[in-house]
């Protein structure tokens, strides 16, 4: 089946709900959409403004982080319920910056995951290894282990219209990317998991996106692998013109396909 290539900026704690609502329409206003899927994944504030200037397109919205629980005394906390009320679609799991900064662990990137997929967001379920893992040759296990703890307890149809993100820790924000060939692997690795938890059926269905240091110059080669469905994109989604080119790569990508 031709799985339709997502392209996902997360503009991480970057842009005022004035910038977000301004990159917004130039986005709109630049890009075409046809054939594949975006998302903007803007900070908490903007969330709304930017549901607001995307009503009407194609375009989706995604929160960078959730909560388990549905409501409660969780000081600085957002739930499920709420991000659907600000219009979002979409929601970013277990990013490695919640990892590193904010405790963030395998059993909580399950709860949130099944917080998640219980008032109908899609979760892009983030996974990859540090380069100290990396360097020990231990990639494939932490990204097993990773996605078998994310989806443990989640049934079969709902897991399968996720969204998994592998983004190689030491490629984010650095500059430094995964080649095309090793970001094959990883994803191909991946969807073999996936398959052994599930089916080949659900496997073959789920869209595993690259994440690292994707740019305009590199989206065009990583894109093109056959188990590479889209991207997570980082810096090179905070400026319109850059963001538009990654997704005319996936256009292309999908054309092709």
């Amino acid at each position: 089946m031709a799985r339709t290539q997502i392209i996902a900026g997360n503009w991480k704690m970057f842009k005022t709900i004035p910038e977000a609502q301004a990159f917004t329409q130039e986005l709109i206003g630049s890009a075409d959409f046809s054939g594949v899927e975006v998302v903007l994944c803007p900070p908490f504030p903007a969330l709304w403004p930017v549901a607001q200037a995307v009503s009407g397109t194609p375009v989706r919205v995604a929160a960078q982080n959730l909560f388990w629980e549905d409501q409660g005394a969780y000081t600085g906390e957002v739930s499920a319920p709420m991000l659907r009320e600000a219009g979002c679609r979409y929601v970013v799991i277990g990013h490695s910056e919640r990892r590193q900064y904010f405790g963030e662990t395998d059993e909580t990137v399950n709860r949130k995951v099944k917080a998640a997929l219980r008032h109908g967001l899609t979760p892009i379920v983030c996974v990859g290894e540090r380069l100290a893992e990396r360097e020990a040759g231990e990639t494939f296990k932490v990204v097993e282990r990773q996605v078998n703890s994310a989806f443990e307890g989640v049934e079969e149809a709902a897991a399968a219209g996720a969204v998994i993100a592998y983004e190689p820790v030491w490629a984010i924000g650095t500059g430094r990317t995964a080649s095309p060939e090793d970001a094959q692997a990883v994803n191909s690795f991946i969807r073999g998991v996936f398959g052994g938890l599930y089916s080949p059926a659900a496997a073959e269905r789920v869209r595993i996106q690259y994440g690292g240091s994707v740019t305009p110059e590199n989206a065009a080669s990583l894109l093109a692998q056959p188990d590479i469905d889209g991207a997570l994109v980082g810096g090179a989604s905070l400026k319109a013109a850059s963001f538009v080119a990654i997704i005319d790569a996936a256009r292309r990508v999908q054309t092709a396909r």
